[in-house]
């Protein structure tokens, strides 16, 4: 009778009814008539360091026709904000709903179930209330150590790069195809154009797969929550000849405000040491003109190759006819830089590198195509989904449903986001200060505060009204601020107590 595992007592009641036992599940409820709704299922896709820069945000360059395509019908988040701009700690805050000070996870070595180990993930709580939870491809941080079985009614699949399982492993088992000859090593070149066919590639393998869940599990009973992750536009920006045929690089906008802001403290600027990691990029100093262009068009092609996987996924929603009852979400892990203020990559408490994607789109939306300004945050996904599908709401869970702003897209948003980066990183002993930050509607203020003293060391406040992206001035020395200061920091969260760095490496 059921497809997915009943408690005994449940078992015992569901005899009197389908429906019954559909709405004791919490798996629909049912109206006066006693006819029950099935819950939605949830498409649940996360790509990796891909910024605002979409078409549907504006962007002059991006061409993203099928994120595009997802907003016309969805809920655009013009101001969403990642809460930590690293991969691994900015998941485990998302499948949470929890902020990495709860979670205590600020680096790449911290599971998310280390310092709490009982904590119930999205997928969890899904799995927990009747769903069939699967997921394809980088969910979760990637190394095998950070796989969470209790997540998934069935083990993850293409989930890490160390060594991909199934019948769509590929025989180099990197994140990239190097036709180079430099098999053996994932930081060859920092962007790579190859004339092969998508799934070279492990997000193409994804997407086969993801492609084949889909048309399975829209056969079933159960409701699903199928997570897909796509790794591009991380670096190495490898992708396909054809999607960086799209771009002329020689139209390639100048990079703007290519300075630090005036005023910066030291503290809050890098190095960019993930990018020089790769063997074509310069160890010190700054990049070539030449250099620059190559990953930013990199980076473009594998923006629309990225698009391209998700496209494919969403055209299989269609055609297996559950687009309609099935609710989407695509975001971003986090941001990126691309030479503004002189930075590469993400770790900063900036807008360019906490600012993120967000698209929701669900059956009987009431407003396809908005788009809405409201400061929310990825941490606000899982009380989302929750609500969507008609779930009971998940303890401990730190954000708010955005539902609210689906319903009422111009409706006042909260009044602010929040987001922390540590420092140094990566961590060789252990963290030195961690930097709070507060995105108000017109104003980002940050916070560097001293592990187990919080003694604050530094201060930025930025000037940046409605979808400003760049900070250029630090004003938190201008005595004309010095009220807006106080009011700003009295905002901010005050850390976990005492306040400990990671351990040492």
């Amino acid at each position: 009778m059921f497809p997915f595992s009943v408690p005994p007592v449940l078992r015992r009641i569901a005899r009197r009814g389908a429906a019954a036992a559909m709405v004791l599940l919490g798996l629909g409820t049912a109206d006066a008539a006693g006819t029950v709704r099935r819950p939605p299922n949830v498409l649940f896709i996360v790509t990796d360091d891909l910024r605002t820069n979409l078409g549907c945000y504006g962007d002059p360059v991006a061409i993203t026709p099928h994120l595009d395509r997802l907003a016309a019908r969805g809920t655009v988040f013009r101001r969403a904000y990642a809460q930590i701009a690293v991969c691994n700690p900015s998941r485990a805050s998302v499948l949470t709903g929890r902020r990495p000070d709860t979670l205590r996870v600020w680096d790449l070595n911290v599971h998310v179930r280390t310092h709490v180990p009982d904590v119930v993930t999205l997928p969890q709580h899904f799995k927990n209330h009747g769903y069939r939870t699967e997921a394809v491809g980088k969910i979760y941080h990637d190394p095998p150590k950070f796989r969470d079985a209790p997540s998934w009614t069935v083990p993850a699949e293409l989930d890490d790069t160390e060594g991909v399982r199934g019948k769509y492993a590929h025989p180099d088992n990197l994140k990239i195809y190097q036709p180079n000859g430099q098999r053996g090593s994932e930081k060859a070149a920092a962007a790579e154009a190859a004339e092969v066919t998508d799934n070279a590639y492990i997000d193409g393998r994804v997407a086969d797969l993801a492609v084949e869940r889909v048309r399975t599990l829209a056969t079933q009973a159960q409701p699903f929550f199928l997570a897909v992750g796509i790794r591009r536009p991380h670096l190495p920006c490898s992708a396909p000849q054809r999607f960086w045929d799209l771009y002329d690089p020689k139209k390639l906008r100048e990079i703007p405000h290519p300075q630090p802001p005036a005023g910066a403290p030291a503290v809050a600027l890098h190095n960019f040491i993930e990018l020089r990691g790769y063997t074509d990029m310069p160890k010190v100093g700054a990049l070539s003109p030449e250099q620059a262009t190559w990953v930013r068009h990199g980076y473009y092609a594998a923006t629309s190759f990225c698009d391209a996987q998700i496209g494919r996924v969403l055209d299989a929603l269609r055609e297996a006819k559950v687009d309609q009852s099935t609710v989407v979400v695509v975001w971003s892990d986090h941001g990126f830089h691309l030479g503004e203020h002189g930075l590469w990559c993400k770790t900063t408490n900036y807008e360019l590198d906490t600012r993120v994607p967000l698209i929701v789109a669900h059956p009987g939306q009431p407003h396809p195509g908005a788009a809405t300004t409201a400061l929310v945050e990825l941490l606000d996904l899982y009380p989302t989904l929750v609500d969507l599908c008609g779930l009971p709401a998940a303890p401990g869970v730190e954000g708010r449903s955005l539902r609210p702003w689906m319903e009422a897209p111009t409706r006042a948003g909260p009044p602010a986001a929040f987001s922390q980066f540590a420092r140094p990183f990566p961590y060789k002993e252990s963290a030195e200060v961690m930097g709070y930050a507060v995105r108000t509607d017109t104003h980002r203020y940050i916070e560097w505060r001293r592990f187990g003293t919080r003694e604050v060391v530094a201060r930025e406040l930025y000037a940046l009204p409605g979808e400003a992206l760049y900070e250029t001035r630090n004003l938190a020395a201008a005595p004309a601020e010095a009220a807006r200061l106080r009011e700003l920091a009295a905002l901010l969260p005050p850390g976990p107590g005492p306040l400990r760095p990671p351990a040492r490496r």
